[in-house]
Parts: C-alpha cells; structure tokens; sequence
C-alpha cells in the first residue's frame, strides 16, 4: 500500500463514528480544488510512521476505542493491495468507509460482493460528460455510471457528494446529477475550501464560491430527485 498519512481519531468523516482515517497516496483525477494535492499527485511514499504494521499496531490498541476506519485518499481503489487492507481492517472487528471517486466500478463490485465495506461515499465532481473539460480529459462516464448503480444495488450504507465550487459545478450540473442517482439515500453537497488546493490558478480569474443562499438554492434543485440532500 502506498499510505501517505493516519488521521488518528475523526468525528465527522464516518457518520455517527469516531473512526480512524488511512489516507492512500495517489490519484487517477486531477481536481483543480482537490484539498488534499500532496495525496492527489502521490507525491513521495509513506513515512516510516505510516508503515502498515505500524498503522494495524495502532488499529489493534484502539478496539473498544474507535468505531470504525475509514480509507481515502487520493484514490484508495488504484490500490494493489486494498482488498488486503480491507480483509485485515474487518478482522480487527472495525466497519470500513471507503471514499471513492467510482471511477474502477470493478474494485467496487469486488469489495462489496466480498463484504469488506461498510459504508460507500462516492464523489460526483460534476455532470460526468463534463469531467474531461475540468477532471481527467480520459475519463470514461460509463465506469461513474456503473459505480453508481452498483452502489445503489449493493444493499450497503451510502452517499453520493460533489464539492460545490464554480465554474466546475453549475446548477444544471447539480440537477443532471441528482437525476443520475434518482433515489438514492443521500446526496451531500460540500462548500469548497480554497486554501491549499491543488490548482490554485485555475480560480485567478472570478470568484469560486457558492454563498449559503445558493448552495441552499442547490439543494432545492437537487431536494426534488433524491430521498435526502444535506449541505455539509
């Protein structure tokens, strides 16, 4: 695994748990806001403290004490080794989160079919026909709408998120969203936070921000498809 970081203890990034968070090093998109650019670009391999016996060192102590694990990244599916994680992170006794950008469906199907998730949150960076203007020119829209229909089928705790932050994300991108996953448990649109992104140029020239007004106006236009839809 190539591990670039151990947040110890969380309260907001598995919901209704106090949860661990294993952040996995590299990633197959290239979001102008990523908040996490040193993950993204995989730069360097974990330290010698984030090593995975020290990390299951750390796991083992904490039973009783942590509700569960999350693993993020950049992109924790491009990982060779993330069934393994998965398998020794359950044998523990934890539940595990995965965050996902849904773009290897396959890695997805596996996991769940193997019940080595918990809880699925995958990120919808915009209308997915837009994400070769603004995420990975190569990316393939068909792997997104697998992954979604895969994890609305897999009878596992979910959400679906997007960042809300222009031009990426526009009202009618929000709504061909929220048509896409037509139904589903959760829809969480996220207020952008433009410190230490990793494209801090792409925004030079206008503001990126969607005020409270809007972002709650987004959640009306997004309300109408979907069973829940939260501003987080």
């Amino acid at each position: 695994m190539r591990i670039g970081g151990l947040q110890k203890s969380s309260l907001i990034d598995y919901p209704g748990k106090i949860s661990s968070v294993i952040f996995c090093s590299g990633c197959n998109f290239d979001c102008p806001y990523c908040h996490n650019p040193e993950l993204a670009t995989g730069a360097g391999a974990c330290p010698a403290d984030f090593s995975d016996e020290k990390i299951f060192d750390f796991l083992r102590q904490r039973v009783g004490f942590l509700d569960g694990v999350v693993i993020s990244g950049g992109e924790p599916t491009l990982q060779k080794d993330l069934v393994d994680l998965c398998t020794r992170v359950k044998a523990l006794g934890y539940p595990v989160k995965l965050d996902t950008n849904g773009s290897r469906p396959e890695v997805l199907r596996r996991l769940i079919e193997e019940d080595l998730v918990d809880y699925i949150a995958m990120d919808l960076k915009t209308d997915p026909q837009e994400y070769k203007s603004f995420i990975n020119p190569n990316c393939n829209p068909a792997a997104l709408f697998t992954s979604i229909q895969v994890i609305m089928e897999s009878g596992k705790d979910y959400e679906f998120r997007t960042t809300c932050v222009k031009p990426i994300v526009t009202p009618q991108a929000i709504e061909g969203i929220a048509r896409l996953i037509q139904g589903a448990r959760l829809y969480v649109l996220q207020r952008f936070r433009d410190a230490h992104v990793l494209h801090p140029e792409f925004f030079d020239d206008g503001d990126c921000q969607y005020s409270r007004e809007e972002l709650e106006q987004l959640q009306t236009v997004a309300g109408k498809w979907v069973a829940r839809c939260l501003v987080r």
